[in-house]
C-alpha cells in the first residue's frame, strides 16, 4: 500500500491586470477501494470560496472566481494518498460471450458515450490496422492489451511536438505525442472494436523505476472488460495502471479531464506554468515543471489561437537534418 505526496502548481501571469477569473478545477483525487486521500489541501491567489459539486461522470470538480484585479494567479493543490494494488482481470469466459456482452452494451447510459468516436479523418487508415491486431479468438482484454502494445511499439513518445488542442489527425500524421495522445489513440482503437473506453488524469508515481510521465501529470485509458468492470490501461508505458497510478477525474476525453481552465477579463497575454512534483515513502522526490504560452484560461477579449504542432515538429526534423548534413 504505497503513499505518495503530490503537489501541484498551476501559475497564470498575466500581461497586465486582470479581474473576474473564473475557473473550474479537476484536482480531487478519486476515492474508492483502490484509493484513499490521507490529506489534501488547496490554495489559490486570493483565497476565493470553491464551491464543488458532482459531474455526470462522477468527479468533483471545483469552482470559483478571483474578482480583484491582479497579474499573477496561482492554484497549489497538495495531497496525500495511499493507492491499494487491484487484481487483474480473470478472463476465463468465452471470447464469443464476451463480445456479445459489450454489443448489447451499445445503447446503454454511460457506455454510449464511451463508444462514441471523436472526428478523425485519419479512421479509415487505421480501421485495417485495427483489424490486422485483433484476432478472432481474442477476448477484450487480450485485445486491448494488443492495442496498447500497437500505440507503445509505433508512436515516439517527445516532449513539446503536441498540445492539448493537437487533433488526432495530427498525430497520427506525426507518429509521437505524449501520454494524453497515447490515451486518445488508444481509444480510438477500443471503440472501433465496440469497447468503452474512456479518458483518466492523474499521476504516476512509479518511484523512480524510469516509466515516462514520472513526476508530472498524466494521462491514460480505462477499457470495460465484461465481468471484470473498467480497467485502466496505459498505452505510454505500455502497462496495466495500478498502484503507481493516481487517479483524479475520467471522462470521454482530455476535456471533461482537464485539471484548470477558465476564463478572465483583461488583457489576453499570459503565460502558464505547471509543475509537479511526487514525494515518496523514502523521502525521494521527482519534480517537473513545464512552461506553455498555450492557455487553458481563456480571455474574453481574444480566444485563443492554436498552435501548429505539426509545422513545429517538421521543423524540428528539418533542422535536426541540416545539422546532421
Amino acid at each position: 500500500m504505497p503513499e505518495f505526496k503530490i503537489q501541484h502548481v498551476t501559475k497564470y501571469t498575466y500581461d497586465g491586470f486582470v479581474r473576474d477569473s473564473a475557473n473550474k478545477i479537476i484536482l480531487y483525487p478519486i476515492v474508492d477501494i483502490y484509493q484513499d486521500v490521507v490529506k489534501h489541501t488547496l490554495t489559490v491567489t486570493g483565497h476565493p470560496q470553491v464551491d464543488t459539486y458532482i459531474d455526470y461522470y462522477g468527479n468533483e470538480v471545483g469552482s470559483f472566481t478571483y474578482t480583484e484585479p491582479h497579474n499573477v494567479m496561482v492554484i497549489d493543490s497538495r495531497l496525500s494518498v495511499n493507492t491499494h494494488q487491484r487484481p487483474l482481470p480473470v478472463d476465463n469466459i468465452f471470447a464469443a460471450e464476451q463480445w456479445n456482452e459489450l454489443f448489447n452494451l451499445r445503447h446503454i447510459v454511460p457506455y454510449i458515450d464511451f463508444l462514441k468516436q471523436e472526428y478523425f479523418e485519419g479512421l479509415s487508415e487505421l480501421t485495417p490496422v485495427v483489424e490486422q491486431e485483433r484476432k478472432t479468438d481474442d477476448t477484450p482484454y487480450r485485445t486491448a492489451l494488443k492495442f496498447s502494445n500497437y500505440v507503445y511499439r509505433n508512436f515516439h513518445y517527445i516532449k513539446g511536438v503536441t498540445t492539448v488542442e493537437t487533433t488526432l489527425d495530427e498525430i497520427w500524421k506525426i507518429k509521437a505525442g505524449v501520454c494524453q495522445d497515447f490515451a486518445h489513440l488508444l481509444m480510438v482503437m477500443l471503440r472501433l472494436v465496440g469497447i468503452p473506453a474512456r479518458y483518466v488524469s492523474g499521476y504516476i508515481c512509479p518511484n523512480r523505476d524510469g516509466m515516462r510521465g514520472e513526476g508530472a501529470t498524466h494521462a491514460w485509458a480505462e477499457a470495460y472488460i465484461p465481468g471484470y468492470g473498467w480497467l485502466g490501461i496505459d498505452p505510454t508505458n505500455n502497462c496495466v495502471a495500478n498502484e503507481n497510478h493516481v487517479r483524479l477525474a475520467v471522462g470521454r476525453n482530455f476535456s471533461d479531464c482537464s485539471p484548470v481552465k477558465g476564463v478572465y477579463k483583461g488583457s489576453s497575454g499570459h503565460k502558464l506554468e505547471v509543475s509537479v512534483s511526487v514525494g515518496y515513502e523514502d523521502g525521494h522526490t521527482h519534480e517537473e515543471k513545464k512552461d506553455t504560452f498555450i492557455p487553458s484560461t481563456t480571455s474574453v477579449t481574444e480566444p485563443a489561437k492554436p498552435r501548429n504542432s505539426y509545422a513545429r515538429y517538421m521543423e524540428m526534423i528539418q533542422q535536426q537534418q541540416q545539422q546532421q548534413q
